[in-house]
């Protein structure tokens, strides 16, 4: 009998991937399908929907036939997904009412300004702010501006969902319409403490409680596989979290005080704090996590809009770059940036200061100022911007971290870990498996169905390598007091 495998399927916001593997963790096989972005006015990002399902189908049968894989051998599979990104479709044809409005959408930033004044009960029920960044000014928006959905919804007839429950119920043949607790936690309408959704939210909001999934952790049996594109009927689907818990989880942050951070598109840093509930009081969010169980948890969590997005910037529009890789070596030819900052508020600034306002800056400029020192800015920023996150969890948490862990793309570029480690002042530890947002949402499945046991899952957490702090605290104060400056400009 052929070995069985788990499927992790991983919907980004820059494209989809899929992941096979074996019973010790290690991957058979993957796919991978860019997706296109769609900007229909500055400050609008849009996914198509069927794009969205499309690609998964594709990067599935990809994986598939790469390990040569028959489709019979998987055992189970897992979804994380790009978060906050809101859809609605049709319970009945099952087709989108709208594009996807991605979560770096801020189309409903005058909305947030009309509900201003309730933040306060906003922050103490569902542990968010009131920010376009979250799915549930996007549900409002979409009811308010296309009557036809707002009809559909009324009768019941459409559906809300983040990207886990769209793939859920095409996976399932419109069988199951469900989320995890860590997606619902991103949509302002879950009350984070009982873990249900919010009358209070969705009284708010406007939004029919018959649109939205069914709620449940994130390692449990939400369904199974109808027959569709490489997929047999009846593989159980076990596993659902939102990529950035996803990625806690696969870092094995499951105990208070451990935190990771990931370096993507954007940047994402989150404390887990166990059972312990702790509100914000310096700009960050309190979101629902897992535990080593894959049961609910909670977690301090700070984002960072633009990170990696901000080189793809100096690749892309500036032309300072031919490709990303070569960000190392240029920042690594001069020895500073020469007084310069580039603070990367493209799309305003989120945590801790959640101004969709901001706009991005570069100053310090000098005559002498060339490229390797934007080049090099650009990275240092994303490390500025993860710091100020990390100093306000210790501060909300009143936990001193010993070690940072992280992942994602941008963890291959040595110079900066090295930065981060030098202005964190703790250890940055890089594990040998750095796609840790697809191996959490296969670990989640494989405890789902007992693929997998919590002491497996330890022995699948190997360091890379650690990068520890070299710089002396006045040298950091320094550098950090030249950053905020720069923020303040900014805003």
């Amino acid at each position: 009998m052929s070995k069985p495998c788990l499927l992790a399927i991983d919907q980004g916001t820059t494209g989809s991937r899929a992941f096979l593997y074996d019973r010790q963790g290690r991957v058979l096989a993957r796919g991978y399908q860019e997706i296109r972005q769609h900007f229909p006015r500055p400050g609008w990002v849009e996914h198509d929907p069927e794009e969205l399902w499309g690609t998964t189908l594709q990067v599935i049968r990809r994986a598939l036939a790469r390990g040569r894989i028959d489709p019979s051998r998987i055992y189970a599979i897992g979804i994380t997904n790009q978060r906050e990104t809101t859809l609605l479709w049709d319970r009945k044809s099952g087709r989108p009412f709208h594009r996807a409005i991605v979560w770096q959408d801020r189309r409903t930033s005058d909305l947030c300004k009309a509900f201003k004044a309730d933040e306060p009960q906003v922050r103490r029920v569902t542990g968010l702010v009131l920010d376009p960044y979250f799915s549930g000014t996007k549900i409002a928006w979409l009811l308010r501006h296309l009557p036809s959905v707002a009809s559909a919804a009324r009768s019941g007839r459409a559906a809300f969902g983040t990207v886990d429950s769209w793939l859920l119920w095409r996976l399932t043949g419109g069988k199951a319409h469900a989320t995890d607790v860590t997606n619902a936690s991103r949509t302002l309408l879950l009350d984070l403490k009982s873990g249900r959704w919010s009358e209070a939210m969705l009284k708010m909001f406007r939004v029919p409680g018959c649109i939205l999934p069914e709620v449940h952790p994130s390692s449990h049996r939400f369904g199974k596989t109808a027959a569709v594109g490489p997929l047999p009927a009846g593989i159980p689907i076990t596993g659902i979290a939102g990529d950035q818990q996803a990625a806690l989880f696969g870092q094995g942050c499951t105990e208070p005080g451990e935190a990771k951070n990931t370096y993507g598109t954007g940047c994402f840093l989150l404390m887990q704090t166990g059972k312990r509930l702790i509100r914000s009081r310096h700009g960050l969010l309190t979101t629902a996590a897992c535990d080593s169980k894959g049961q609910p948890s909670f977690a301090l969590e700070g984002s960072v809009f633009i990170a990696g997005a901000a080189i793809q910037w100096l690749r892309d529009e500036l032309g300072l770059l031919k490709k990303a890789v070569e960000s190392e070596r240029i920042a690594l030819s001069v020895p500073d940036t020469g007084g310069a900052y580039l603070v990367p508020a493209f799309v305003g600034l989120g945590a801790p200061y959640w101004n969709p306002e901001a706009r991005g800056l570069i100053c310090g400029l000098t005559r002498g100022t060339r490229r390797a020192h934007l080049v090099r800015a650009a990275l240092e920023s994303i490390a500025y911007q993860s710091q100020e996150l990390l100093s306000a969890m210790e501060r909300d948490s009143g936990i001193r971290l010993h070690a940072l862990r992280v992942d994602g793309g941008a963890v291959k570029n040595n110079f900066l870990l090295q930065f981060q480690a030098d202005l964190a002042g703790v250890p940055v530890v890089r594990p040998r498996i750095i796609e840790t947002t697809a191996l959490g949402a296969a670990q989640l499945a494989g405890l789902g169905i007992g693929f997998w046991s919590t002491q497996d899952l330890a022995r699948m957490r190997a360091v890379d390598r650690i990068f520890r702090p070299r710089w002396t605290g006045s040298r950091r104060g320094e550098a950090l007091a030249g950053w905020k400056a720069a923020v303040r400009r900014a805003l």
